[in-house]
């Protein structure tokens, strides 16, 4: 069996003092693809946001690709953000610059100095999601589609342990959002990576079954049936 790659045992998340999640058991292993559904407002970003960082983990216990979330304070998670790739449902482009520039910017911010190695890496990223002849194009110059394979080139740079994808279909026409799944799944494979996507888009979990987790009315369960709402 494949290693662990996020553990969370017997974790309280909150969102300031209100308790969103309680008593939070998972464990999810290298190369795996997890649907994380749920209607809005029952706690799937307040998950994502956990893993992350964004929200500290005070109660239980949690570790993410080898980061204690117990111990994480404002100077490790830009370490373990380097072991992650955030995929989001708006993009999240920067507008005023085209694509490679787009992706030199996360380099830079994640520590990378060599010019060369950075236009490889950018290179290689971008023709893993069909984009190589579009690095010079600006955000509006792309389709809905193009910009999300973007997105996903961008959560690829470091060669992330784990990808969270909040909603990443949730913009997109159907016959796109089946590229981006085809494309999110041959990722988990071809990295290794593990993919936790949240979604609430019910006709694309049938069509990519997978394991699944829900959150509803405050907990979390594993392998839900299929309802959503």
């Amino acid at each position: 069996m494949a290693e662990p790659i996020i553990e969370l045992r017997q974790a309280n998340i909150y969102q300031g003092d209100n308790l969103i999640l309680q008593n939070v058991n998972l464990t999810i292993h290298k190369g795996e693809f997890v649907y994380l559904v749920g209607k809005t407002g029952t706690g799937k970003s307040s998950l994502l946001k956990t893993l992350y960082g964004e929200l500290p983990l005070t109660e239980g216990e949690g570790s993410v690709a080898g980061f204690n979330l117990r111990d994480l304070d404002w100077k490790k998670v830009p370490y373990l953000r380097r072991n992650l790739g955030v995929v989001f449902q708006d993009f999240q482009l920067l507008t005023d610059r085209n694509v490679n520039e787009n992706l030199k910017f996360v380099l830079k911010a994640t520590g990378w100095t060599d010019e060369r190695m950075m236009d490889e890496k950018i290179q290689d990223v971008l023709d893993k999601v069909g984009l190589k002849a579009k690095g010079f194009k600006m955000p509006f110059e792309l389709s809905g589609g193009e910009q999300q394979r973007v997105d996903i080139a961008r959560a690829l740079l470091n060669s992330p342990k784990v990808i969270l994808a909040d909603e990443p279909t949730g913009n997109l026409d159907p016959e796109t959002s089946d590229e981006i799944m085809n494309l999110l799944f041959q990722v988990a494979k071809d990295y290794q990576s593990a993919v936790v996507m949240a979604s609430h888009d019910y006709i694309v979990v049938q069509k990519f079954p997978a394991r699944m987790i829900r959150t509803e009315r405050g907990v979390v369960s594993d392998n839900a049936t299929i309802s959503i709402e």
